[in-house]
């Protein structure tokens, strides 16, 4: 029961990545249909992920109160009508009203199933998890682009609105087991972070978790992480068609390989976690991802730049799953959870901020500053993540940390 639940979970993650790509690859011909600036992309973005942010800080007291099933029920219907509604929006001014729900139901399954698996299952579905969110987010550029040489835009919307649909009726029917298979694992309750080894000794409870050293940078890091994943995923093919001479449907093509690195990489990685620590997973994926950006960069063929979105993909793929299951060994048990919650803060503030920043820049410059503003964002992710192992080593070397193992 508990393999065939996972499995479900597996595809409502499928379903939350599924919109996440949607605006960036249809974007190049929606915006020429609803006369909307270049930059209002970045303020569609921006408003999806503030809504997201508001959910994801209520969702523990939703959650313990409408428990996660439920709370998974309502977040896909919210999500399926916002996409409806998108693929009959008459204006930008529509599209912005669809944008809130869409944001808020988002949040809410993001939170809820990573904690469900985190508390249930164990620590390498995390990163698998995010490896069916790379699947639907992979799919869906690959379903835009079967409309969008057509303008037909809308009707990839509406595609993608049907799919969530089907996944209510599935979370409906299947409600009664998010209870049960609860009860099966109660004995392994929290078992991702219940394999861990203390590397680091629980700080005093009256200890502000932000005052704790190494909690900014590792802040800075998530908000970093997240900034590039979605400015990629939402200017990308704005790149490619304007600065690349590729059809919109071309780019949209080029883009889900981006997200199909992502995927297989976060598939991969969960079996690697067997054998390598989170902190080397990370520190790898970081040299892969500033590597793809320098593709984009210079000044080489086209096909290097194609290469350059799928080693992007392919580098930050161990990165945030790492980065989350890494935090009580920073940071000890006692305020991992609380740190846990400001991370995934942070890490939709990036999400918020940083592709809009770019649309900004773009719309005053040039679309062609993209592989800069990336190269810029990818090395100084490197530089704070190796500022906390640095202080982490240190702490070793003074004998603060008992232990460095680390289980995965």
């Amino acid at each position: 029961m508990a393999t065939f639940f996972l499995i479900i979970i597996y595809l409502a993650f499928i379903s939350l990545g599924l919109p996440d790509s949607l605006l960036g690859s249809a974007w190049p011909v929606m915006r020429p249909e609803l006369d909307a600036p270049l930059g209002a992309a970045g303020l569609l973005y921006m408003t999806i992920a503030a809504g997201t942010i508001v959910s994801s800080l209520a969702s523990g007291t939703i959650l313990r109160r409408f428990g996660t099933g439920r709370v998974t029920l309502v977040s896909c219907i919210m999500t399926a009508g916002a996409l409806l509604g998108y693929s009959t929006s008459p204006s930008l001014a529509w599209l912005l009203v669809c944008a809130i729900p869409l944001g808020l139901g988002a949040g809410a399954v993001d939170a809820g199933l990573n904690n469900y698996v985190a508390a249930h299952y164990k620590a390498h579905h995390m990163s698998w998890l995010h490896c069916f969110w790379g699947v639907g987010a992979t799919l869906g550029p690959v379903i835009m682009a079967q409309f969008i040489s057509n303008n037909a835009w809308r009707y990839g919307y509406l595609t993608v609105a049907a799919i969530q649909c089907a996944l209510v009726v599935i979370l409906f029917f299947t409600l009664p087991l998010w209870d049960r298979v609860a009860k099966i694992h109660k004995a392994n309750a929290n078992s991702d972070h219940m394999e861990i080894t203390d590397v680091l000794p629980d700080e005093d409870s009256s200890t502000p978790p932000l005052k704790i050293k190494g909690v900014k940078l590792a802040l800075v890091s998530f908000l970093l992480y997240c900034g590039i994943e979605a400015t990629i995923g939402l200017w990308g093919a704005s790149f490619l068609v304007n600065m690349k001479d590729v059809s919109a449907s071309t780019a949209a093509q080029w883009v889900s390989l981006y997200y199909a690195g992502i995927t297989a990489g976060r598939f991969i990685t969960g079996f690697i976690t067997f054998k390598v620590s989170n902190r080397n997973l990370i520190r790898g994926g970081q040299v892969i991802a500033l590597i793809g950006a320098l593709l984009l960069f210079l000044p080489l063929p086209d096909s290097f730049s194609f290469a350059g979105f799928m080693i992007i993909g392919f580098g930050l793929a161990p990165i945030y799953p790492c980065m989350l299951h890494e935090t009580p060994v920073r940071f000890g048990k006692k305020h991992s959870q609380t740190i846990m919650g400001y991370q995934m803060a942070v890490a939709y503030t990036g999400s918020t901020l940083m592709p809009p920043l770019l649309g900004l820049l773009a719309s005053s410059i040039t679309i062609g500053i993209l592989p800069m503003y990336l190269v810029i964002c990818a090395a100084a992710l490197l530089l704070f993540s190796e500022r906390l192992n640095a202080f982490l080593k240190k702490k070793v070397q003074t004998g603060q940390i008992v232990n460095e193992s680390i289980s995965s």
